[in-house]
């Protein structure tokens, strides 16, 4: 193999790059936690209860990063575990198919989602949870609604960053 010239070549130098990573969009996915019946029609639907980096306490979805070099099943695995606790027992298929991809940008309004950190990228996934559920690290509690309750605007209402608008969509694919 040949070396070649990286401004020839059209590569990004090492500097070029380490200032790309910067601005480049993270990827994140978001789980919405059920319980399902025997036939698999979801009966309750999981929010946690957050305190948020503004100090209020908001209702929110499992979510969390991909980690470099992880795969995507790993990182639902991981985020439903640090959230809802490891007897959660998620039921995860082996090539999980996200529901929706939610854009969230930095700038209120461009799409519903909006992180104010960061230009982050999130496969949604509905997850069926069978077993113990306690909440965990930043999460303070974890709410049961049925599908009725959580359509609630009072319960859409405190779920930040446009989360309430990515439940309902989950909700819908579900034909809920």
């Amino acid at each position: 193999m040949t070396d070649v010239n990286v401004s020839d070549a059209g590569w990004l130098s090492r500097d070029e790059m380490d200032a790309a990573r910067e601005r480049l969009p993270i990827l994140y996915v978001d789980a919405v936690p059920v319980r399902v019946d025997e036939q698999g029609i979801v009966t309750k639907v999981g929010l946690l209860l957050r305190l948020g980096e503004d100090g209020q306490v908001k209702r929110a979805l499992v979510s969390g990063r991909v980690l470099y070099h992880e795969r995507v099943r790993s990182a639902l695995l991981r985020n439903l575990e640090k959230d809802l606790g490891p007897l959660a027992l998620p039921r995860v298929p082996p090539s999980p198919q996200p529901f929706t991809i939610a854009e969230y940008f930095p700038t209120p309004g461009v799409t519903p989602f909006h992180d104010p950190r960061q230009h982050a990228v999130s496969l949604a996934y509905v997850v069926p949870v069978e077993g113990d559920c306690a909440p965990q690290q930043d999460a303070l509690e974890l709410t049961w609604f049925t599908p009725l309750e959580v359509r609630e605007p009072g319960v859409l209402a405190e779920l930040a960053n446009g989360q309430g608008t990515l439940l309902l969509q989950a909700l819908a694919s579900l034909g809920v």
